[in-house]
């Protein structure tokens, strides 16, 4: 029926759920009691903040974002070239060593056709 891959995925899959079904199954009463806190929250500082008051976009500036934006994409046009760079250099390194490999051989056709 299943072979002994399959069959070791298998068990590994069923405990696991087993696992995750029995912490939610001890976790869920804790949770039941925790209070609602809609209108408070911890700030960075463990300060408590209200949540209206609370914006991501109040600090927010579009040339600050722009300009990491374009750094990451510079890092990684940068990065880009150097890649293929190296990748040029070992192509250039290999293609030179055929070429003297292809030098070496043109002697010793030289002479296998004389004796002929």
């Amino acid at each position: 029926m299943f072979n002994m891959p399959e069959l070791i995925a298998a068990i590994i899959l069923v405990s696991s759920l087993s696992g995750i079904g029995v912490i939610i199954y001890r976790k869920f009463s804790q949770l039941l009691e925790l209070p609602e806190t809609s209108l408070v929250q911890l700030n960075w500082k463990g300060k408590l903040a209200e949540a209206k008051d609370f914006s991501l976009w109040k600090d927010f500036s579009f040339e600050i974002f722009l300009q990491k934006i374009l750094s990451r994409i510079r890092i990684l046009t940068l990065k880009t070239d150097n890649k293929t760079s190296t990748w040029l250099q070992r192509l250039r390194e290999k293609s030179q060593k055929d070429k003297v490999k292809e030098e070496d051989n043109y002697w010793e056709r030289v002479k296998e056709s004389t004796r002929k």
